[in-house]
């Protein structure tokens, strides 16, 4: 067979179902939209989803992708294998109520022999087994004789996912590698467990709605869903054993040995850490491209747990330093061709995952502190096994996967509670589900607006006017359509042409109202919804108002500008961002509305002060210079060679709105914006914070808003001015000199709290007892701070010299509980941790410390005369034991 290379299949793949009529669409980002049943994407018709159900009407009816994928169901395995990994690329075709098997059939079969040219005699075909009418497309129009036609069950041949939804029989194409593959079993033929059958390509025949109570209807729209291994494909292309072994992929694996000094197919347990690196690289490389960040949630987690798991395999390797950045290079130059956000997002990609990197090399070094202090008190104490939740924790917060665990505690005679262990990874899962929501095929709850019609959208002419009218095509509330609705009753509208901007892209909704001849409806916000619809919150505030009643939709137009001048606010921003700090900075979100923008983008500590100051500086004077905003639609190739700037994860049509300011800024963007910098008015940050790893937050105000927080700030100076009796040209000169006195009167109080607790402290150790030679001191002194107890308590015990003291402090509504005692008392078998310990379970506190100091609060003062008489009774039984 001819020998592509991995690229190459790809591009004849995509090219020979664009000769079939199929829309060539880019991979979908890795993480999902609008599907709570995934966290990543994990198969190629994932991201199509709605188009299968009929919830959404597709581009094109036929469509054909080879989508970027992530499943880690099998991630232990990953290394120890020859075919496992995580990261790995689909290619399908797709029919939503087009063709049906027959064509499937016959276009696979003529790609894979008149293209591929895989010579026919090695390939087979299975169908479900009460699939006839797939069986015998197989063996009338392909040709394929009866014993190479396998009939399988349920379990191999029929898709279906979660409880309910559309599914179908499949149909699969193996590929006979040869007998030296196999397992020279008389029996071994397709579906042997052995290598030498490899089914390669899987076609899905969806034309069943499942149903929650098991049975199966008929589904009206019958739909095709293929998919096919990129990596697989390219191993049998090749010839070569497996997806290590193919050509891209094999350019990291030999990458992975240059920085470790080994070789490939040598030693086992190399091999094993070899893989596990050249495969987590690629995943967290194009996770980071498409914006997942590292955490200890959600798909931040899986993300975190691969590079972890990379990171410790180089240094069983015995790679030392910061390595990923070199790899990520290397799985750049091989996907950039058809991904090109890998290039796009280089330097942004290397930053994360360096910055990551370090972290866990610093984590790591603690973790194996701990675990080394959990050995050294399962030895004091006699132990063997470690409990699965400290198991856990050294997993789930220090990255340390089970097994490293279990081998560093064997290499000490010790074990590992696994099953614990198992059952808090279970709980956590759960948890992760649960967070995630059900499992219904669209991964969302339905809607009122999954019974409306799934041809019907909405089209946005608000870029240009404020006010349409149009007909009310759909009424609705949460339970059930409308015919109409009177005053008072809370509604979604939904029409075919709207001037309400709907919320996206971080955007808010358009407020305003809806008018008919009969009445009135405020709306509250425009959202989108599924099938490309938008729907108006509304509220009747005025008579009635019925379906296919023409009505006026006008935009409140002050809210609108507001909203516009921080959304045209954050484009300068951004640009502002990437000139002071840096060029890896990248937008992470925003929010923008009538009151203020909120803009986080990607960084890894917090800004300066003067990176602030300049940040602010330069937006405001790119307002001041009025740069004209100039907004095109265009390829989006082309806004690509312009340089514009595209969002994280986002997925873009073939035509996009660039929206440029004065060359300064340019974007791609859907939302609203001014004519001119200038409308902007000012800009003025409020904040700066860190929300996530790596994400910082900027929250600003323009216009309007930076008005009113000039004002506010004015007042607040007035107030000030008026307190310190100063004007206020001179107020800050004013409070410096009242702080300095306050420094000094805090001094001079200090200076005579220290007198009087040392006259205090002269009277009171005349109270002390002695007890078998040490002196023995119990007192309460009211209203002293921890500080001040403690103060005193060195001066008594400096002065009592064999002893120890306890003191408490009613003040406020807490206790203080110090206690303090001197060598010689330590010796004859005082324990101020055990005697604080005790008094404060009295008083409703905790507390505990050394033999020689401890210290605790407490929260019940009226408790203070009965801990009184228990330190007593413990000092005496610790003295006398």
């Amino acid at each position: 067979m001819k020998n592509y290379s991995l690229n190459e299949l790809r591009e004849m793949y995509l090219k020979f179902f664009e000769s079939k009529m199929h829309l060539r669409a880019k991979s979908f980002p890795l993480v999902p939209h609008n599907d709570n049943s995934l966290l990543l994407i994990n198969a190629g018709m994932a991201p199509l989803k709605p188009y299968f159900t009929g919830q959404e009407e597709p581009p094109r009816r036929r469509m054909t992708t080879c989508q970027k994928c992530i499943r880690t169901g099998d991630i232990e395995n990953v290394g120890k294998t020859a075919r496992h990994g995580t990261f790995f690329e689909m290619l399908g075709n797709f029919s939503f109520g087009d063709y049906f098997k027959e064509e499937a059939i016959e276009w696979a079969w003529e790609f894979v022999t008149k293209h591929l040219e895989i010579p026919v005699e090695r390939l087979f075909a299975t169908v479900y087994q009460d699939d006839e009418e797939a069986a015998e497309i197989w063996r009338n129009k392909i040709g394929l004789p009866n014993e190479k036609v396998i009939y399988m069950g349920k379990e191999d041949n029929f898709w279906e996912a979660g409880i309910d939804g559309p599914c179908g029989p499949c149909s699969e194409i193996y590929f006979d590698r040869g007998p030296e593959f196999g397992c020279d079993s008389p029996d071994c033929g397709v579906g042997c467990d052995c290598d030498r059958y490899m089914e390669f390509w899987n076609l899905v025949f969806t034309q069943f709605e499942r149903h929650e109570d098991g049975t199966y209807t008929p589904l009206a729209q019958k739909n095709i869903d293929t998919g096919m291994g990129l990596e697989r494909l390219a191993a049998m292309m090749q010839g070569v054993s497996s997806i290590f072994d193919v050509d891209t992929i094999k350019a990291i694996r030999d990458h992975v040995c240059q920085l470790a000094g080994v070789t490939y197919g040598e030693n086992y347990k190399n091999d094993v850490s070899i893989r596990v690196i050249t495969d987590h690289i690629r995943s967290v490389t194009f996770m980071a491209a498409d914006g997942v960040l590292p955490s200890n949630e959600g798909r931040g987690y899986v993300m975190r747990r691969l590079l972890r798991r990379a990171v410790r395999h180089a240094k069983l390797l015995g790679i030392e330093g910061l390595f990923l950045k070199d790899l990520v290079k290397t799985v750049v130059d091989n996907s950039k061709h058809e991904y090109t956000e890998l290039e796009d997002k280089y330097e942004y990609i290397t930053k994360l995952l360096t910055v990551e990197e370090k972290n866990f090399n610093e984590t790591i070094d603690r973790g194996l502190n701990i675990l080394k202090a959990h050995i050294d008190e399962m030895k004091a104490e006699g132990k063997t096994v470690l409990d699965g939740k400290a198991c856990f924790t050294l997993s789930d917060t220090y990255g340390f996967p089970i097994d490293l665990t279990h081998e560093i505690l064997e290499e000490q005679g010790l074990k590992a509670d696994e099953e614990g262990f198992k059952v808090e990874m279970d709980a956590q899962r759960q948890k992760a589900r649960d967070a995630r929501g059900g499992s219904k095929y669209m991964g969302a709850d339905e809607t009122i607006f999954n019974q409306m019609d799934s041809t019907m959208k909405t089209t946005f002419v608000g870029y240009d006017k404020l006010e349409t009218t149009g007909t009310l095509e759909v009424l609705a509330n949460d339970e059930e359509l409308l015919e109409a609705a009177g005053c008072g009753d809370s509604i979604y509208v939904v029409i075919s042409e709207t001037p309400f901007y709907a919320e996206s892209g971080g955007q808010a909704g358009d407020t305003g109202l809806i008018t008919t001849a009969t009445g009135k409806a405020v709306v509250s916000d425009t959202t989108k919804v599924i099938g490309g619809k938008f729907a108006h919150h509304a509220q009747v505030v005025e008579g009635s108002i019925e379906k296919g009643q023409s009505a006026t939709f006008t935009v409140e137009n002050v809210s609108r500008m507001d909203t516009s001048r921080n959304h045209s606010a954050t484009h300068l921003l951004q640009k502002a961002l990437r000139e002071v700090v840096g060029g890896h900075i990248e937008q992470a979100g925003s929010n923008v509305n009538k009151d203020r923008l909120r803009f986080d983008f990607t960084h890894f500590e917090a800004l300066t002060h003067e990176q602030l100051e300049k940040v602010e500086a330069l937006v405001n004077e790119k307002i001041l210079e009025g740069l004209t905003i100039t907004i095109k639609e265009m390829p989006i190739d082309e806004a690509r060679k312009l340089g514009a700037m595209a969002l994280f994860g986002e997925k873009y049509g073939q035509t996009v709105r660039v929206v440029n300011m004065g060359d300064y800024s340019v974007e791609l963007c859907g939302g609203t914006h001014l004519q001119n910098t200038a409308a902007i008015g000012t800009f003025k940050i409020i904040s700066e914070t860190g929300v996530a790893a790596g994400v910082r937050r900027i929250e600003a105000v323009t216009g309007r808003g930076a008005l009113h927080f000039y004002q506010t700030m004015e007042n607040s100076l007035n107030e000030v001015s008026a307190l310190v009796k100063a004007k206020k040209t001179e107020v800050v000169k004013k409070v410096e000199s009242m702080t300095i006195e306050l420094k000094n009167l805090e001094k001079e109080n200090e200076k005579l709290k220290a007198e009087i607790a040392a006259s205090k402290a002269g009277a009171l150790t005349e109270q002390a007892k002695t007890i078998n030679g040490i002196k023995v001191l119990v007192s309460q002194i009211d209203e002293l701070d921890m500080n001040d107890l403690k103060n005193m308590g060195d001066s008594l015990k400096d002065q009592l010299q064999d002893g120890v003291v306890l003191l408490m402090s009613h003040v406020a509504d807490k206790v203080n509980l110090v206690a303090m005692a001197t060598p010689s008392a330590v010796e004859k078998g005082v324990h101020c941790g055990q005697i604080i310990s005790a008094v404060a379970g009295v008083v409703g506190g905790k507390g505990g410390g050394r033999p020689n100091m401890a210290q605790a609060g407490g929260k019940d003062a009226s408790k203070i005369k009965e801990a009184i008489t228990v330190a007593e009774t413990t000092i005496n039984a610790q003295l006398n034991a």
